[in-house]
């Protein structure tokens, strides 16, 4: 089944406020967003959030140059990114990690699929108190994000660096009950955005990449953070997302695929402050490490 087939024209404000970003296609006065089966469907519609991202402009580039007409629609809220696709209001988007994507489909009755992997932006753990992991003392305290994906994470990484030791070694849906009485450090779940302003009461904070920039810091100055290439780094692969009877679609596949071009990793990993790793798993593995992910959250 072709994507074209169950898309719905776009109702929301949010189509006036990017249609500046839209792309024109080149040559033929066709549109070059066509759908794997050679319908002219007008442009493919990507939900993403903060459009105005240098490699945005890159990918549409990119994409011009493929013939593939696109059209960015920015949501301000990514909890619209997810029903916006499942209603067929996006053809495709591309903004979270395959932990949020699970929550999402498990707590939706959905089928969201991944058909292509973008990068692993590390977690990492920082101080103004402290020089080093082994300066944090005993019965020292460090403020960690409490939504439930970050909470996890932070736990998965103070574990790694030592700090905490986990019920049943811990896993990507982990709480912080799960924090073991043997543990060096306790933990403090805040609002994300409050983990840099912590800093000047705790010893640490696990600080989204998000936020850092906004508390002085830089990447470079993390104590410690976890390994984009590990096991545990698996659920946190962002990635492209479309609806599984779109999962095999040759257009939307081929966009997945220009966002390894070497003129967008370059701006992928500008964005970031360097501290992207660009992941190449398959939609095949994608979707296998999705349904471990799912099957966990609905047996917890």
């Amino acid at each position: 089944m072709s994507f074209s087939t169950t898309r719905k024209r776009l109702t929301w404000t949010a189509i006036a406020a990017t249609a500046a970003l839209t792309l024109t296609a080149c040559g033929g006065g066709g549109t070059g967003g066509s759908s794997a089966d050679g319908d002219d469907e007008g442009p493919i519609r990507i939900g993403v959030v903060g459009a105005s991202d240098d490699k945005w402009a890159v990918f549409q580039e990119q994409a011009e140059a493929e013939g593939i007409e696109i059209e960015l629609v920015d949501l301000q809220d990514y909890t619209q990114a997810n029903p916006a696709l499942s209603q067929g209001e996006l053809d495709v988007n591309q903004f979270q990690h395959l932990q949020f994507l699970a929550g999402y489909n498990v707590d939706a009755n959905d089928d969201l699929q991944p058909i292509g992997a973008t990068a692993v932006y590390p977690l990492g753990l920082y101080s103004t108190k402290h020089a080093s992991l082994e300066d944090i003392p005993e019965g020292g305290q460090v403020a960690v994000p409490n939504d439930p994906t970050n909470l996890a994470r932070a736990l998965l990484v103070l574990q790694d660096a030592g700090l905490v030791e986990l019920e049943g070694g811990g896993s990507s849906i982990s709480t912080e009950a799960d924090v073991l009485p043997s543990s060096k450090v306790t933990v403090t779940p805040v609002d994300a955005a409050q983990t840099p302003i912590q800093l000047q009461s705790v010893d640490a904070s696990i600080i989204n990449n998000d936020f850092v920039a906004d508390a002085g810091l830089k990447p470079e100055d993390a104590l410690f953070q976890d390994d984009p290439d590990s096991d545990a780094a698996k659920p946190y692969i962002n990635v492209w997302v479309a609806r599984a009877e779109d999962s095999d679609d040759e257009t939307l596949l081929k966009l997945a695929e220009l966002s390894h071009s070497p003129e967008v990793v370059e701006a992928e990993k500008a964005a970031s402050g360097g501290t992207a790793v660009i992941k190449e798993n398959s939609p095949a593995e994608l979707q296998e490490i999705l349904a471990g992910i799912e099957d966990d959250i609905r047996n917890s």
